[in-house]
C-alpha cells in the first residue's frame, strides 16, 4: 500500500512555501518518524516526517514552491528500499593529527565525497549537522557522536573536521539524486556572479523591514552603559547559578529584566498603533532576535515580568538552539510587545535596529569594549556597551524614549535595583 507524503499544515495564515531540501533519496528505506525533507515558509522552517516504514519515491524536486497538502512523495509501506552499507568498525587508533596549514597558493585539500542520506537513526541528525555535511562532504555516520543516544552534534562534526576527533571509515556512497539536491544556484556565463531564488523566509523578512521603514516614523536614540557591575555579579555568582539551574547566567536576562522594569515606568514603550487607536499592553512578552543561516527570527519569551533570571536564560537558550535547528513553531514567533536584538555577539559597535512591526520600539545591544571614561574627576577604564533604542515617533515622544533608555542603563549599572523594582 502506498502512503502519500504531503506538505504539512503550519498554521492558519500559511498556505505554502519552499521545499528546501530532501534528507533522503528516492528509493531509500525510511522509518516512521524519520525526517524526510525541510520545508521553508515566510515565517518558519520545519521538517516533514515519514508516517510509515517503507520505500520512498520522490515526485517533487527540492527548490520547488509547494502548497499545504501537496503530495511530494509516496512511501510503499513495508517495502524494502536501498539501505547504505553499515560503516566498518573502527580500528583502535591514535587521535588523528590536525592537517598542516596549506601555503597561500596551495590547492585546497580534496574533501571526502558526500554520502547518501542514511535511513533510521543515522538520518535523524540536526539541520546544522546536515549543513556541515553538505558543505564539507563529511559523513555524520563516520563521526563518533557525543549527543543523546549517540547522536552526532555540530560540535562533533567541527571536531572531526579540525582533526580533534577520529573519523570512522565509511563505505563509498552513491551520488545524490537530482531530487535530493539543494535549490538551484545558476552561475553567470563568465562565472563572476551566480543567481538563486530568495527563500520565502528571506522574502518575508525583506517585506517586513520595508514595511517598518515606510509605515512608521522611526527614530533612534543612543546611550552607553558601564557593564562592570553586571560582569562582577556574573563572576561572583555565575558558577553557583549554573550548578543550581543548569544554565549559564548571561547578559540577556539582565537586559530583559531591565527593559521590563523600564517599560513599567514608561508605558508608552509597551504600546502600539492600530489605525487611529493606541493599544496599551499590560503584559510583557519580549522578543529576542536570533540569527540563523536562513535569516533573522524573533521568538517571544512570554510573561518576562513573572520569570526569574534562570527562566529567562533557559527560554532564550532553548529558542536559540531550536531556531538554528529549524524547530521553532509559528506561535512562538507571534505576539511580542518589544524586541531586543544583540548585534554585539557579532562584534557590532553601534547600529540603528529596525522596528519589528507592529511593535513601537526595539532595543539594540552592542559589543563591550574597554573605554576611558571620567568618574569623579578621574579618567578610568571601564567595559562600555552602546545601547540603541529605535522607536515609532508617532506614538513615543523623544522624552519617553530617552527616559526609557536611561532607566535601562541605571538598572544595568546597579543591578541590585532589579530585585527591588526601584
Amino acid at each position: 500500500m502506498a502512503v502519500e507524503v504531503k506538505i504539512p499544515p503550519m498554521g492558519e495564515s500559511i498556505t505554502g512555501g519552499l521545499l528546501a531540501a530532501w534528507l533522503v533519496k528516492s528509493g531509500d528505506a525510511v522509518r516512521k518518524g524519520q525526517p524526510l525533507f525541510s520545508y521553508e515558509t515566510d515565517k518558519v522552517t520545519s521538517e516533514g516526517t515519514a508516517e510509515v516504514d517503507g520505500k520512498i519515491t520522490i515526485v517533487v524536486n527540492a527548490g520547488t514552491d509547494v502548497v499545504v497538502g501537496q503530495v511530494v512523495a509516496s512511501i510503499e509501506a513495508g517495502a524494502a528500499g536501498n539501505v547504505p552499507s553499515a560503516p566498518a568498525a573502527p580500528a583502535p587508533a591514535a587521535k588523528a593529527a590536525p592537517a598542516p596549514a596549506a601555503a597561500p597558493d596551495a590547492a585546497p585539500a580534496t574533501k571526502p565525497a558526500p554520502v547518501a542520506a542514511k535511513s533510521g537513526a543515522a538520518a535523524e541528525v540536526s539541520p546544522s549537522v546536515r549543513r556541515i555535511a553538505a558543505e564539507t562532504g563529511l559523513d555524520p555516520a563516520g563521526v563518533e557522536g557525543t549527543g543523546k543516544a549517540g547522536r552526532v552534534t555540530k560540535g562533533d562534526m567541527l571536531a572531526a573536521l579540525s582533526g580533534q576527533a577520529p573519523i570512522r571509515a565509511t563505505a563509498p556512497a552513491a551520488a545524490p539524486s537530482a531530487a535530493s539536491s539543494a535549490p538551484v544556484v545558476i552561475p553567470s556565463r563568465d562565472g563572476r556572479t551566480s543567481r538563486k531564488r530568495m527563500s520565502p523566509l528571506r522574502r518575508k523578512i525583506a517585506e517586513r523591514l520595508v514595511q517598518a521603514k515606510s509605515e512608521t516614523a522611526m527614530l533612534t536614540t543612543f546611550n552607553e552603559v558601564n557593564m562592570a557591575p553586571v560582569m562582577e555579579l556574573r563572576k561572583r555568582h555565575g558558577e553557583e547559578f549554573l550548578k543550581k539551574y543548569g544554565v549559564k547566567l548571561g547578559f540577556m536576562s539582565f537586559f530583559v529584566k531591565a527593559a521590563v522594569q523600564a517599560m513599567k515606568e514608561v508605558p508608552a514603550i509597551n504600546a502600539q498603533l492600530d489605525g487611529e487607536d493606541i493599544i496599551e499592553n499590560h503584559f510583557f512578552d519580549i522578543g529576542v532576535a536570533v540569527g540563523t543561516d536562513k535569516g533573522l527570527m524573533v521568538p517571544v519569551v512570554r510573561d518576562c515580568d513573572q520569570l526569574n533570571f534562570a527562566g529567562i536564560e533557559k527560554a532564550i537558550g532553548d529558542f536559540g538552539k531550536r531556531a538554528r535547528d529549524g524547530k521553532i513553531q509559528l506561535p512562538e514567533l507571534q505576539g511580542g510587545v518589544f524586541t531586543i536584538s544583540n548585534g554585539g555577539i557579532y562584534g557590532s559597535m553601534l547600529s540603528t535596529p529596525i522596528l519589528n512591526h507592529p511593535q513601537a520600539a526595539i532595543m539594540g545591544l552592542h559589543n563591550i569594549v574597554e573605554r576611558p571614561v571620567a568618574e569623579n574627576g578621574q579618567v578610568v577604564i571601564r567595559p562600555i556597551m552602546y545601547l540603541a533604542l529605535s522607536y515609532d515617533h508617532r506614538l513615543i515622544d523623544g522624552k519617553e524614549a530617552v527616559t526609557f533608555l536611561v532607566k535601562v542603563r541605571q538598572y544595568i549599572e546597579d543591578p541590585q535595583r532589579l530585585l527591588f523594582g526601584v
